[in-house]
């Protein structure tokens, strides 16, 4: 019995009515009243709180807020991010060159270069570039002992190669420019394609150099498991660095236009197998 009538009187308390009047001070006239019970407080709080929550609810879902949120962010809003991070690069890059222009441009004034040895805008942006990407010591010993080895060592090779089945990816979409020729000692293949086209890996391997020279720009190069070493150059950027593992068809770089070789977006491919140049389009389908 004791429980039953703590119930009733806890609803008979929660229920029970309270007479909220708001008087005039000068006359004590009542200018409005209000009854009200704890049940009818307790239910308006609790609306309130759950139209709030709605609404800030309704705010995250539908408006762009929703990319803070982790796991909310589209595929368009990254696609967006990467293009902006590309156009930041390009921009950084453009900046350099101007700096690097004014600065020879300083040094003429100051006679500490002869104007003779100036022949373009491209020449002084490119008189210093081993202050925009200076050699590690590792990476200039490799490219001695690398080109030591090969100097002598730059026959075509056409004989077909039993490869057991290695199916090559294609490094990049485009239409042949330039095709292999060793006598003039082209020894690969120009893809012209779009600028920021993708380049990815022909084979798994593992990227023994990524770097900017003056003449070739962006270059990366993978030591294949089949005893080939591809060659990518004149990239927009790079993705890899040196060390990294790659996997046959995994994006690598942009194809670009950098280097003073470069003559438009395009990517000049190499192949070598073994030490010796070989044509691409013996085993990749361009």
């Amino acid at each position: 019995m004791s429980n039953k009538k703590r119930k009733k009187s806890f609803w008979k308390d929660i229920r029970f009515k309270y007479k909220l009047t708001i008087l005039n001070e000068n006359t004590l006239e009542e200018v409005a009243k209000l009854r009200v019970s704890k049940f009818n407080g307790l239910s308006v709080l609790f609306t309130i709180l759950f139209l709030i929550f709605f609404i800030v609810s309704c705010i995250l879902v539908f408006t762009p807020l929703r990319n803070y949120l982790p796991g909310y962010l589209n595929s368009e809003v990254r696609a967006e991010i990467v293009n902006n991070a590309l156009r930041l690069d390009s921009l950084q890059e453009i900046v350099a060159k101007q700096n690097l222009y004014i600065t020879n441009i300083q040094d003429i004034f100051r006679g500490e270069v002869k104007v003779d040895s100036v022949h373009s805008i491209d020449s002084l942006t490119t008189m210093r570039v081993d202050s925009i990407k200076e050699r590690t010591e590792r990476e200039e010993a490799f490219r001695k002992e690398y080109e030591e080895r090969e100097k002598y060592n730059l026959s075509s090779f056409t004989a077909s190669t039993d490869l057991g089945g290695v199916q090559f990816f294609r490094p990049t979409s485009g239409i042949i420019t330039g095709h292999f020729n060793a006598d003039k000692k082209h020894y690969g293949v120009d893809v012209a394609a779009s600028a920021n086209e993708s380049i990815v890996a022909i084979l798994d391997g593992v990227v023994i150099l990524s770097t900017y020279t003056a003449d070739t720009g962006y270059l990366i190069q993978i030591q294949h498991n089949q005893d080939f070493v591809s060659v990518y150059k004149h990239c927009g950027s790079l993705l890899k660095k040196q060390g990294d593992r790659v996997k046959a068809g995994e994006v690598i770089a942009l194809v670009g236009d950098t280097g003073t070789l470069s003559t438009g977006p395009h990517l000049h491919f190499e192949l070598w197998y073994k030490g010796q140049a070989v044509n691409p389009e013996y085993y990749i389908a361009f």
